[in-house]
Order: structure tokens, then C-alpha cells, then sequence
């Protein structure tokens, strides 16, 4: 087991007590030697990563090998696990980020001395903190090795993905000097199985990095442009059609536009086409590589161009550090009467759309690489899901391979739809998605405006797959930089636990009330970055893009709320779904009311969404339970703790601005 020799090198080394860590990563009962600096604590790295580690490795059972997915392990046929999932979304790079050294000290992440970045070994330290808040679940943004070249911000993104099959090395942690980052990873997942939590990845797999490690061998899988029109290059814009998709009908409006005749012309053939001899020789000189594309477009004076958004019009700029994948041979078949025969492959608003705009011809061995990632990472790692991203604009067929193949692989392994429509739950359901994205993060927000009862009363119970129960995503804003701040983040996170058809999703940082958003992608503009103090040293920094450390150490947090939440989900599992759910005060758009009831047993769940006043409830059990006597076991109730209520067959109840009251009903 990896995960043993990585506790054997740990203790086979003392260091100093100079190791800060925050105080949520202390784990209770910890026994190693602590030093306390001010509010700060201080270890010695070796001996706390190896008291972590051995106590983890203490609940391994004997003969289980942790290094499959759970359903493996388990022997589980389905993936069933995923609608009962209480998910922990993070970014490795930024969820374990801290300043070791020095935590006074932010701006600088790159001590020689500790990873100060992200890490695998540092997300084994997370576990304990995030297995006390009940999670299950981890679903990781892109592990995989990212470009620098292009970059955004300081660090680059992780979107910019290089090589689908490789895990990128800076999630390598210098205190493992002898260990390379796969087996890291192979510890950390090891690890992860032996708490009872699986791992869904995050797969990009309609674009790579424009100096992606594929190109010396499949070049022809890209698209090419004249190198010297790239300070020209961007999306055509097209007077006359507004901000919309390519239709089949708005065809010849978009291939007689003279914007767009000027962008089809900078396009040209890959480069083993324009001389296959200079090439085979180029390949040979920069085989094993990294850093090749600058001589490339140096001799064949053509480079892959940058990605865009596949809606006319749109004012977002392009996307440099990434480019599109070339799925067919030959153009969209649509468009093809619109273009002269000596067209060179291009990328267009049809293009892009290619699940709408296919050609005849695949890339088959693209399409055969693509469909093998999510088995890859499965077998080799033991990774139990993933969410697929720009899924829904790939080919259909494409699509459905990326799914079936990963499922024959792995019954148990779970896959998530980058779907935020959620009209098509049921599209996404016969496509063999497990669970959607979804947009609670848009609706919740808007109380006053009727989304967020239009969510909980209408959407949900009527979902054909689950979707993620989420205030907030790495795209989105934070929960606490809404209106009404912690008030309101609350308020969401407790009703994320028990809505009907949800699987709960707490996005990294949000149970510390971290306001920075990582990502400004949606809901969000270039202003939302800019929510913290001018004086932080992270001021308008974006965790995506740039380096970026967690508010750790926080003065008010819901860890404690949200451990009591997971377990309350869990004992009443089998009541939270749809068919035995009542609705309460349908009329009122600023309170929701749950009455789930099963015959003999239920929960209710009272939210007054009206954060400047208390509100009074008048609650009748007896109208769905058609008893007289009702024993109501308060579970959350003012956040404070358990109280009991013997009531007749309805009662009154008053809650203060933004509370969310939970109780168990026999």
C-alpha cells in the first residue's frame, strides 16, 4: 500500500517546529508536540503528517486493497452512491495552499523549505476535517499536468490541460522528496478510500492547453492558423443576428459575413501536411519536450489559436490559454456548401457546437483517446467519478461512447453533467448521466424574486436525475458575498441538506465563510472579484488564475452546522425524496416549508427566507399525517441544540430573519 511508504518516509525524518498549520487542520485529540505563536500553531511536519497518516492507516481493513474505487472495493453493481452523496468540492492548489513558514507572511508561495502551494499530502491532512464534517465525497478541479504557457494570471489555469493522462507535478510536496506526484496521488486516494470517501475528478475534454503534449504526435488533431494573423484573431462578430447560437437557418447570414470570409482565411493545414519530411524531423529533434511550440511556429509559421465562446456576438474575450480539439476530419456538414474545396480545417460557432453542427468523417483515434480518460484514471487510480465537462457540446455519439465506456469499466463509477439547464434533466438522464450541475446557485440567491420558490417547489420535485445541491460553485460568487451575507449562506447551506432530488455540494472555503470568488465564469463580472479589502494580500486575486490562500483560522465558521447536517441527512436518508414530500405555504415566496412523511415517520424542514424579520408559521401535521399527536424532536433550531415538543395535530412556530428550523417527527 502506498500510503504506508509514504507514513514510513514521513517518520524516517524529524524537522522543526516551524511548520504552521491553520487550526481547522488540527486534529482533535491530536497527541504530537504543538507550538503556539500568537493565534498561530506550529508543528513539526514530519511527526504531524505521520500521526495523520498512521491513524488513517489504523482503519484500513487487512486484505482490502484501497487503491480501486469504492464500488470495487465494495463490490457495488451500480453507482447508486452519488444520490446520497454530501459532496466537498475543492481545488488542490488553493484548498490546501497555506504559508508554512511564515502564515503573516501571504504574498510569497514559494518557500524552497515547505510546498506552500497546494498538495496531495496536504489534502491526507484535510481528511480528518473534512471526514468530521461528515463529507463523503471529494470532487477535485482538474489534476491534471497544465500549460504555462498563455497562462492567465500568475499561475495558470487548470483548465489548460497539457496531457489528459499525466497528474501535473506541482501537486508534488517537497516533504515527499523521494516520491514522485503519482504516487502522491496514489496515497492520498488510498487514503481517502480507507474514510469511506470517494473522488470524482473534474475531465475537459472538447479543448487542451495550445502547446498541448499531443501535438508532435497527432497534429492533425488540432486546428492551425497563419501564425502571424494571431494579434488578429478573435471571434467574428456578425451585425444583424444579435447575441445568439448558430442555427441551421442563420447559416448564410454568418458565411456571407465579410468579419467572417477575413477569419476562415487565417486558418491554414497542420503542419505535417504543409511539409511531412521537415515534420518527421522536427518530431525527432523535440520528442519528450515540453517546450516546443515556439520553434514550431518559428519553422512552419502556423499556431493553434485560441478558444471562444460558441455564442455570436459574445463580449467575453478569447480564451488564450486554450484551444479546440478537432473531432472531424471534415467540416460540419451543414456548412459545407458554404465554403470554397481548399477550406482549411477552421473553428467557427458552428464548429464549436459540434453535438449540433457534426461532420461525417470522426477523428477516430481522438475519439478513441478521449473515451479512455475517465477509464484510465479509474484503473490507475482508483478514481470513483467524474463531471464531464462541455459535454453537452460534443458530438452526441461522442458523448454517449465517454459515458458507456467508463461505465463498463467501473459499474459503481458516477458521472456528472456540465448541465446547467435543468429542462434537461431528462435529456441528461438518457444520455446516462448520474447527476447534473444545475443552477441552485442562481435560484437561491433570488428570494425576493420568486427563483427561489420556483427551486424548492416546482423544479426539484419534479427532476428525472439529482441535481447539485449548491449555493455556490468555483465559478460562481461566494454565498457570503450575496446579499445578506453569513445570514445567508446559512440559510443555504442547511436547506441544501434536505432538498428533494439534491445531492449536497459545499464548495471549498464556503464552511469558513471565504468571500473571494475563485472563478468569475458565472453570476458574476469583473467587478466580483474585487469583495475583499484593498489592504488583503489577495485583493482581486482569482484562485483559478492566480496564487491564493483560504481565509484559514476564521473567527466564525459552520463546521460544527454542518457536521450536525450531514448526520441528520443521513439518519433520515429514506424520507428525503419526492414522492414523500409535502409543501407547505405555497403562496409565500419569501418561506419554504418540507413536511417529508412516510406513514410513520418524517422531517420537516421550516426556512424563513425574509432576513429583516421573524416570521410566525402555523403548521397542521395532522392534515398529512391524519393523526392527533405528534412527538417533534427539534434537531436545528436557532443553531443551539436539541429540544422536544409534544404537539397536537398542529402548532405554532416562530423563527428569527434567515432561520432554518429542522426536526424529526414521530
Amino acid at each position: 500500500m502506498i500510503l504506508k511508504e509514504t507514513l514510513e518516509l514521513l517518520k524516517s525524518k524529524k524537522g522543526k517546529m516551524d511548520y504552521s498549520i491553520p487550526k481547522e487542520w488540527l486534529p482533535d485529540g491530536y497527541s504530537g508536540t504543538v507550538k503556539l505563536r500568537d493565534r498561530y500553531i506550529f508543528v513539526d511536519p514530519y511527526e504531524f503528517g505521520s500521526s495523520i497518516i498512521e491513524s488513517i492507516a489504523a482503519k484500513a481493513e487487512a486484505g482490502v486493497d484501497y487503491s480501486k474505487s469504492l464500488g470495487r472495493i465494495r463490490n457495488e453493481s451500480d453507482n447508486l452512491w452519488i444520490k446520497s452523496a454530501i459532496v466537498y468540492g475543492s481545488f488542490v492548489r488553493s484548498t490546501t495552499a497555506y504559508s508554512h513558514h511564515d502564515p503573516e507572511f501571504f504574498s510569497d508561495l514559494h518557500s524552497q523549505e515547505y510546498s506552500e502551494s497546494g498538495t496531495f499530502l496536504k489534502m491526507i491532512y484535510m481528511l480528518p476535517y473534512l471526514s468530521k464534517m461528515g463529507f463523503d465525497t471529494l470532487y477535485f478541479l482538474p489534476v491534471t499536468s497544465y500549460s504555462d504557457k498563455f497562462r492567465k494570471g500568475e499561475l495558470g489555469s487548470p483548465y489548460s490541460v497539457k496531457d489528459f493522462f499525466s497528474i501535473d507535478e506541482r501537486y508534488h510536496d517537497v516533504l515527499l522528496e523521494d516520491m514522485d506526484v503519482e504516487h502522491e496521488f496514489k496515497a492520498f486516494v488510498e487514503a481517502a478510500h480507507i474514510m469511506g470517501m470517494r473522488i470524482v475528478l473534474d475531465f475537459i475534454p472538447r479543448t487542451s492547453a495550445r502547446d498541448s503534449a499531443l501535438i508532435l504526435k497527432h497534429p492533425e488533431w488540432f486546428y492551425w492558423i497563419d501564425a502571424s494573423h494571431l494579434k488578429d484573431y478573435r471571434p467574428p462578430r456578425i451585425e444583424g443576428l444579435g447575441f445568439d447560437q448558430a442555427r441551421v437557418e442563420t447559416l448564410p447570414v454568418i458565411y456571407s459575413n465579410e468579419n467572417v470570409k477575413k477569419h476562415l482565411a487565417m486558418f491554414r493545414y497542420s503542419p505535417e501536411k504543409l511539409n511531412p519530411e521537415k515534420w518527421r524531423n522536427f518530431v525527432a529533434h523535440h520528442e519528450g519536450r515540453d517546450n516546443f511550440l515556439d520553434e514550431l511556429v518559428s519553422e512552419f509559421g502556423v499556431i493553434t489559436p485560441p478558444g471562444f465562446s460558441d455564442w455570436i456576438n459574445d463580449n467575453q474575450p478569447t480564451w488564450d490559454d486554450v484551444t479546440f480539439l478537432r473531432l472531424y476530419k471534415d467540416h460540419p456538414e451543414e456548412s459545407r456548401k458554404f465554403l470554397s474545396e481548399d477550406q482549411p480545417p477552421y473553428v467557427l460557432f458552428d464548429v464549436v457546437k459540434s453535438s449540433f453542427f457534426p461532420g461525417k468523417e470522426p477523428m477516430t483515434d481522438l475519439w478513441e483517446t478521449i473515451e479512455n480518460i475517465m477509464p484510465f484514471y479509474n484503473s490507475k487510480f482508483g478514481v470513483d467519478g467524474a463531471r464531464l465537462d462541455m459535454g453537452h457540446a460534443l458530438p452526441r455519439e461522442l458523448e454517449l461512447r465517454i459515458i458507456r465506456k467508463a461505465k463498463q469499466n467501473d459499474a459503481s463509477f458516477a458521472i456528472i453533467a456540465e448541465e446547467l439547464v435543468m429542462g434537461n434533466d431528462e435529456k441528461a438522464r438518457q444520455s446516462g448521466y448520474d447527476c447534473i450541475l444545475g443552477n441552485t446557485w442562481w435560484m437561491e440567491p433570488r428570494i425576493t424574486e420568486g427563483k427561489f420558490k420556483e427551486l424548492v417547489y416546482e423544479i426539484l420535485p419534479r427532476l428525472r436525475v439529482p441535481t447539485l445541491a449548491c449555493v455556490e460553485t468555483p465559478d460562481t460568487p461566494r454565498a457570503v458575498a450575496r446579499p445578506n451575507g453569513k445570514k445567508f449562506s446559512r440559510f443555504a447551506t442547511v436547506l441544501n441538506y434536505f432538498l428533494p432530488n439534491g445531492i449536497t455540494y459545499v464548495n471549498s472555503g464556503q464552511e469558513i465563510f471565504e468571500i473571494q470568488p475563485m472563478n468569475l465564469g458565472l453570476d458574476n463580472d469583473e467587478e466580483g472579484r474585487y469583495v475583499l479589502p484593498p489592504n488583503d494580500p489577495f485583493y482581486g486575486k482569482l484562485a483559478f488564475f492566480d496564487p491564493y490562500v483560504l481565509h484559514w483560522n476564521a473567527d466564525d465558521d459552520m463546521v460544527d452546522l454542518i457536521s450536525l447536517l450531514s448526520s441528520l441527512r443521513r439518519d433520515n436518508l429514506e424520507l428525503i425524496n419526492a414522492h414523500d414530500l409535502k409543501l407547505l405555504w405555497e403562496e409565500d415566496i419569501e418561506s419554504a416549508g418540507l413536511f417529508y412523511w412516510n406513514g410513520s415517520k418524517g422531517l420537516l424542514v421550516v426556512a424563513n427566507g425574509d432576513f429583516q424579520s421573524m416570521k410566525d408559521f402555523h403548521i397542521n401535521l395532522g392534515y398529512y399525517t391524519w393523526k392527533s399527536e405528534h412527538k417533534v424532536a427539534w434537531k436545528l433550531k436557532g443553531f443551539d441544540g436539541h429540544s422536544e415538543w409534544k404537539v397536537g395535530g398542529d402548532f405554532h412556530l416562530s423563527l428569527g430573519p434567515g432561520e432554518v428550523a429542522v426536526a424529526e417527527i414521530k
